[in-house]
């Protein structure tokens, strides 16, 4: 299967890294922002083609489908010209940084009937898959789901600690992974929610600190807490607290209420969510299916972030 990835950024990276891992697949071009940067990474992962032109990556013979790991804002509109070119698209989370442009989304796949995949990557991480499992059989059942997702991002820095060409987001980027991974192991819409920011950051014109609750209607409750000004421990970290024990989360791995590690490794074919929902998407498209995190799976976390953003005080 021949592949573009557009985005030559830390997560553009993390996905040819996973698809480097996934037999039959090819990434065929590398479409950047910037020329130098990604005739670089090109060479690093041994792409012959790459360009700053995404159309142009559109028309290479065989390109059957794309993989959007671009700036937030221009997620939308790239993935329907995916879509209205013909080509399978998994964009990076997430989809759109506003309902509207997400309710487009949903339509133009419906509309082309081509498999388009947002890229949740907690649905596919070891660690909430072991949670899912047991979620599901009955064996747990959330009561809190209590999550920090802390940066220090003072500076307009990607993951990697690179100058970024745009400005992230707590609420339609950060706090996207928690609302649609709340709603999905609890199998329910938040009924009510709230959300509170702190003061904009001059440097930055956004919001450094974010406060979020969430309930749904078996009464099982989120609290997430989100922050650019946080100076320590990095990343987002979730603590389930169920009926028959508590487990934290660290992104691919999993530990008990104590800190006791809890091995996930036989969970899927790979330890990396990144590599596991690239091979969803090849899987759907090789087997014609709806993908775990498609569009239409991942609209009502949109649906429930702009109710959240409407909840903000001004």
């Amino acid at each position: 299967m021949k592949i573009c990835v557009a985005g030559q950024g830390a997560f553009g990276q993390k996905h040819l890294a996973g698809l480097a891992r996934i037999d039959g697949v090819e990434v065929v071009s590398l479409a950047g922002g910037s020329a130098d940067t990604t005739e670089a990474i090109a060479k690093k992962f041994g792409i012959s083609h790459w360009t700053t032109d995404l159309s142009e990556s559109l028309k290479l013979p065989g390109v059957e489908a794309v993989i959007l790991a671009t700036p937030t804002q221009m997620h939308a509109d790239q993935a329907e010209q995916c879509m209205r070119a013909g080509k399978h698209v998994e964009v990076e989370i997430p989809m759109a940084d506003n309902l509207e442009d997400a309710k487009r989304l949903l339509r133009v796949q419906q509309e082309t009937g081509v498999i388009a995949m947002a890229g949740h990557t907690r649905r596919f991480n070891p660690s909430h898959q072991w949670m899912r499992q047991r979620l599901e059989s009955g064996e747990l059942k959330i009561q809190q789901m209590d999550v920090q997702t802390y940066f220090f991002r003072r500076t307009n820095m990607n993951a990697v600690g690179q100058p970024r060409s745009w400005t992230d987001h707590l609420l339609w980027h950060h706090a996207c992974h928690t609302v649609d991974l709340f709603q999905y192991q609890t199998g329910e819409v938040a009924t009510e929610v709230y959300a509170l920011q702190g003061p904009k950051y001059p440097e930055l014109g956004i919001s450094m600190d974010m406060s979020i609750g969430m309930k749904v209607a078996s009464g099982a409750l989120c609290t997430l807490s989100l922050s650019f000004n946080n100076d320590g421990p990095l990343g987002t970290f979730f603590r389930y607290i169920c009926d028959n024990g508590t487990y934290i989360a660290r992104y691919d791995d999993l530990f008990d209420g104590n800190e006791n590690s809890i091995d996930v490794s036989d969970v899927d074919v790979s330890m990396d969510g990144i590599e596991l929902q690239d091979r969803e998407f090849i899987s759907a498209i090789k087997e014609n299916r709806e993908p775990n995190s498609s569009i239409a799976n991942c609209y009502p976390a949109m649906q429930t972030l702009d109710r959240l953003e409407k909840s903000l005080s001004p």
